[in-house]
């Protein structure tokens, strides 16, 4: 049977969330700080860019298959220990990755990479519960969002300046100090949790009657719009508005300080309002946002552009603090890792079918498959039936959501 203590002392506590904010850090950085490298990679190793991208592609797929796998080892050898192992292991390929000497030895390593990232994101929202009190698990979860969108903001300025200075090994090397801080970190202040020794199947009846698979359909399908942002966003700025390589980067790092900004005050308001109001809420405000992108863009550019995305990016906060908090609450101590994995499978995937699919819509509604060539109006023409779509997509998770909410009314 496991045992922990539901409130540990503040002192703990705040030792606790320092290891698991370091841990999500960490992971979002080791996505966002190798995109920068991309150019400088393909030049190093002299390939193209359709191989040079597996080195970005090996992380992330690395994550989608491990997610779930991490929750369960958690669960069985305890999920203290299991995220020190992934903290070890992601600074361990962090060093393989900055000795790399060719293009397949660094992608090696960057898959190892991701299995370690699989382990600290997903051990990371399992551990919440166990970390701070019951009245303030909202917030928790709000400031891990903020520091997941730190990692991702901090990813290309710290990478452009350290391959400037250093060279792209530096990238990686970087990573590794402070994942073996976290690890001692989770293994000296993060409230241990006596594992429970066996592996009993998960019961996905008795997850769908609690309201998770519901909360699992409105995470993939919010991820799904989330990345359609970063895949169609680009192509309307520098292509139909005609912007810079410089002005695009900054104009698309309004979400990632949004999110930012927003992520813990989410949190917050999931403490103090309920997760059912707040889930409400979020994803309203993201089918506007959604709206928005399709409406504004066209009439007012860059700024409609900015504004669509001030309304979508606290609505994601504001779902992702509500969401975690809701599929968390009711589910076993001994199923939390895994249902944590899960929660993170639905976002990857998410985050694929919005790279793909979305993708492919953004291409057919422009009517072109070489969109740098195509007209003004053709682009606006794809970006209005993309985000037309993903509002839809957004009414669908509040329909799924119901079913989440109702549980817990």
């Amino acid at each position: 049977m496991q045992t922990f203590e539901p409130s540990p002392p503040k002192a703990a506590q705040r030792g606790g969330m320092l290891c698991l904010s370091l841990s999500m850090v960490l992971a979002s950085l080791g996505t966002s700080i190798a995109n920068i490298a991309l150019p400088t990679l393909a030049v190093a190793f002299d390939v193209s860019f359709q191989w040079v991208q597996w080195v970005v592609i090996a992380y992330l797929v690395s994550i989608t298959l491990f997610v779930v796998i991490a929750g369960r080892l958690g669960d069985v050898f305890g999920r203290q220990r299991m995220l020190a192992v992934g903290l070890v292991l992601f600074a361990l390929a962090s060093a393989l990755c900055g000795l790399a000497s060719n293009l397949w030895m660094l992608v090696a390593a960057r898959a190892l990479q991701g299995i370690g990232a699989a382990f600290m994101m997903t051990l990371a929202i399992a551990l919440v519960r166990e970390t701070v009190e019951t009245e303030r698990v909202g917030r928790a979860m709000g400031w891990l969002g903020t520091m997941s969108a730190i990692g991702t903001a901090l990813g290309p300025s710290l990478g452009g300046v350290l391959i400037c200075w250093v060279g792209w090994h530096a990238i990686f090397l970087v990573l590794v100090p402070v994942g073996l801080l976290a690890a001692g970190l989770a293994l000296r202040l993060q409230p241990a949790v006596a594992p429970i020794g066996t592996t009993p199947r998960l019961n996905l009846s008795a997850l769908g009657e609690g309201g998770v698979v519901a909360g699992l359909t409105a995470n993939f399908l919010v991820a799904n719009v989330m990345m359609a942002t970063l895949v169609v966003g680009p192509f309307y700025l520098a292509v139909a508005l005609g912007l810079q390589e410089a002005i695009v980067g900054l104009v698309m790092s309004v979400g990632p300080v949004l999110s930012i900004c927003t992520g813990l005050p989410s949190g917050r308001l999931v403490d103090s309002w309920g997760g059912q109001r707040v889930l409400t809420l979020g994803l309203g405000t993201l089918a506007a946002g959604a709206l928005s992108l399709s409406v504004l863009p066209a009439t007012f550019g860059v700024v409609g552009y900015i504004a669509a995305i001030a309304i979508l990016t606290p609505g994601y906060q504001m779902f992702q603090s509500a969401n975690n908090v809701m599929v968390m609450a009711d589910v076993s101590a001994d199923q939390r890792g895994a249902v944590s994995g899960l929660l993170g499978l639905s976002r990857n995937i998410g985050l694929i079918s919005g790279a793909s699919v979305m993708g492919a819509v953004f291409s057919a509604g422009v009517g072109s498959t070489a969109i740098e060539e195509a007209a003004e109006a053709a682009i606006v023409d794809g970006l209005r039936i993309t985000f037309m779509l993903s509002g839809l997509s957004i009414l669908i998770a509040l329909w799924f959501t119901r079913r989440l909410a109702s549980v817990h009314v």
